[in-house]
C-alpha cells in the first residue's frame, strides 16, 4: 500500500506524471497493479513475462474470448483475478485499482483500449505495431504526451543486445553515412494458403459460445464471424492486421529507424507484388521507402522484401544464412532453415553490416573486414533490464522506456504507409511535414481508415 508520504514523492522521471492527478505515484518498493487486455496467444506470453519480473501484480484480466482454449492458461494462472469480456467495463469498474495496462489484442483494436487507459492516467504497454492506421498512431502519440503516462511498444529487441550495440557503434562513428538498408522476412505466412482471386470476405459461421464477437470487432464495421478472423488469422486481412511488414518490421528496422533518425519517408514505391488483391496481403512484396537527408546524414533508401519467392540479393561476403537462435519463430510455425534469416543488410559509404531480427547483433561483412575493424569497435554495455522490466520500472519512475510512443510512433507510421502502398499497389509520394500524400487522394483516406462504429467514435476524441 502506498502511504500519503510516498504517494507524493517525486519518483517519476517523466515530469508530466506528477501533473496528472489520475496517475498514482508508485514507490520503488511497490508493485505496479497491472490489468491485461487480451490474454491469449502472444498476449499470454507477454503477461507471463511481465509477471515474471516480480514488479507487478496482475489485478484484472480482459478478453473477448474468455474460456476459449487459448485463454485458459492465463485464467488458470490467476484464478482469483476479476475477469471481463470488455475493457470498457473493466476500466469503469476497476479503474481506481489499476496503475497500468498491457494491450495484446489484434492490431486494429490497440487504439481504443490504449486511448481510454491513457485518458484515465494509466501507463500502457502495447504490442507492435502501435495501431492499425497512421491517424491512430498520431492520436496515440499526442495522447501519451497530453496525459503524461509511461508508454512502451512491445518490440522487445529494443531492450536487448542489438539496441545497445547499434547505439554504441553509431556514437563511435562505426555506423555512419548509411545510404541503403535491405530488410527481409521471407517465411510462409498464414495468407499464403488463401486464393488471391477470392471475390468476397469469408462467409458467416456460428460464433463460439465463449466469444463476444461484437466487442471483438471494436471500432470496425460489423461483419459476420468467421474462424479466419481470429487467433492470429486477423494478421491476414487489411481490415484487421498489418501483414508481414507490421508484424516483423518493428523487430527488424527498429534500431535503424531510431538511431539513424529516419522519421517519415517522402516516397513509398511498390517495386514488386505477387498475389495482389483487395482483401488480404500479397503473397510477396518488395516495397521501397525513400527517406530524405537528416542533419549531417545522407538520404537513405529502405527496401523491404517479404514472401517465400522474393529473397533479396545478398552482397559478396555475406556469409552463412543459418538460423540465429536469438530470433523467435513466427507465431504460426518455425523459421524455415533453407531460407534467409529475417533481418537486414545495412549499406554505408564505407562499411557493410548484416543483422538479424529482435535482439540479434550486427556484424561487419565480409569477415576479413570485421577482423580488421575489431580493434576500433567500442565496448557495448549490457542491458540493465529487459523490455518488460524496463516498462514496469519506468512506471515506478526508475527508468525511461526505450520504445515509448514518441520513438515507436513514427516507426509504426512507416509501416502504415507501406501497407497503404501494398493495398493500392502504387507508387506514392508523401509530405512528412503536413503528413499527407501528394499524388493519391485515395491513399489519403487510408491514412484515417474507415469510420468507426457510432459507439466507438468517442475514443477518437479522447
Amino acid at each position: 500500500m502506498v502511504t500519503a508520504t510516498t504517494a507524493l514523492a517525486p519518483f517519476a522521471i517523466n515530469p508530466l506524471m506528477a501533473n496528472n492527478p489520475k496517475t498514482r505515484k508508485i514507490a520503488p518498493s511497490d508493485k505496479v497493479n497491472l490489468a491485461c487486455i487480451g490474454i491469449g496467444n502472444r498476449a499470454g506470453e507477454v503477461i507471463k513475462e511481465l509477471y515474471r519480473t516480480g514488479h507487478c501484480n496482475i489485478v484484472a484480466l480482459c478478453d473477448t474470448d474468455l474460456g476459449a482454449k487459448h485463454t485458459e492458461e492465463i485464467m488458470n494462472l490467476f484464478p482469483k483475478v476479476p475477469q471481463y469480456h470488455d475493457f470498457r467495463t473493466m476500466l469503469d469498474k476497476m479503474g481506481k485499482d489499476i496503475d497500468a495496462v498491457c494491450v495484446g489484442t489484434p492490431d486494429f483494436s490497440h487504439f481504443p483500449a490504449t486511448m481510454l487507459a491513457m485518458s484515465m492516467g494509466k501507463h500502457v504497454y502495447v504490442e507492435k505495431p502501435m495501431a492499425h492506421t497512421f491517424r491512430e498512431v498520431e492520436l496515440m502519440m499526442a495522447g501519451a504526451k497530453r496525459y503524461g503516462v509511461v508508454t512502451q511498444m512491445g518490440n522487445q529487441g529494443h531492450s536487448e543486445a542489438n539496441y545497445f550495440q547499434f547505439k554504441a557503434w553509431k556514437e563511435a562513428g562505426i555506423i555512419k553515412d548509411v545510404t541503403a538498408i535491405t530488410a527481409h522476412m521471407n517465411n510462409p505466412r498464414r495468407w499464403h494458403k488463401f486464393d488471391s482471386n477470392m471475390k468476397s470476405m469469408p462467409g458467416a459461421e456460428a460464433v463460439p459460445t465463449t466469444l463476444d464477437w461484437d466487442t471483438w470487432l471494436g471500432p470496425e464495421q460489423y461483419r459476420d464471424y468467421n474462424k479466419d478472423y481470429i487467433n492470429g488469422q486477423w494478421r491476414c486481412w487489411y481490415d484487421y492486421g498489418m501483414g508481414a511488414l507490421g508484424d516483423w518490421g518493428a523487430h527488424i528496422l527498429d534500431t535503424s529507424h531510431e538511431f539513424l533518425e529516419l522519421g517519415l519517408p517522402t516516397e513509398i514505391n511498390m517495386l514488386y507484388t505477387n498475389g495482389h488483391n483487395k482483401f488480404f496481403f500479397p503473397y510477396s512484396s518488395t516495397i521501397e521507402f525513400k527517406f530524405p537527408s537528416r542533419k549531417n546524414m545522407p538520404p537513405c533508401v529502405i527496401t523491404w522484401y517479404d514472401g517465400i519467392d522474393n529473397l533479396p540479393q545478398l552482397p559478396a561476403g555475406y556469409g552463412n544464412v543459418e538460423l540465429d537462435p536469438n530470433i523467435p519463430a513466427p507465431s504460426n510455425g518455425n523459421i524455415v532453415p533453407s531460407k534467409l534469416n529475417p533481418g537486414k543488410i545495412i549499406y554505408s559509404k564505407e562499411l557493410l553490416f548484416k543483422g538479424g531480427s529482435h535482439g540479434s547483433i550486427l556484424s561487419i561483412i565480409p569477415e576479413e573486414k570485421a577482423l580488421a575493424m575489431k580493434p576500433q569497435l567500442p565496448e557495448v554495455p549490457a542491458s540493465p533490464s529487459n523490455h518488460f522490466t524496463n516498462f514496469l520500472l519506468a512506471c515506478k519512475g526508475q527508468e525511461k522506456t526505450r520504445s515509448p510512443f514518441e520513438i515507436a510512433g513514427p516507426l509504426s507510421q512507416v509501416f502504415c504507409l507501406g501497407v497503404i502502398a501494398q493495398q493500392l499497389n502504387a507508387k506514392l509520394t508523401f509530405d512528412p511535414v503536413n503528413k499527407i500524400f501528394t499524388n493519391n487522394q485515395l491513399a489519403n483516406t487510408l491514412l484515417t481508415g474507415a469510420k468507426p462504429r457510432e459507439e466507438w467514435k468517442t475514443f477518437y476524441k479522447l
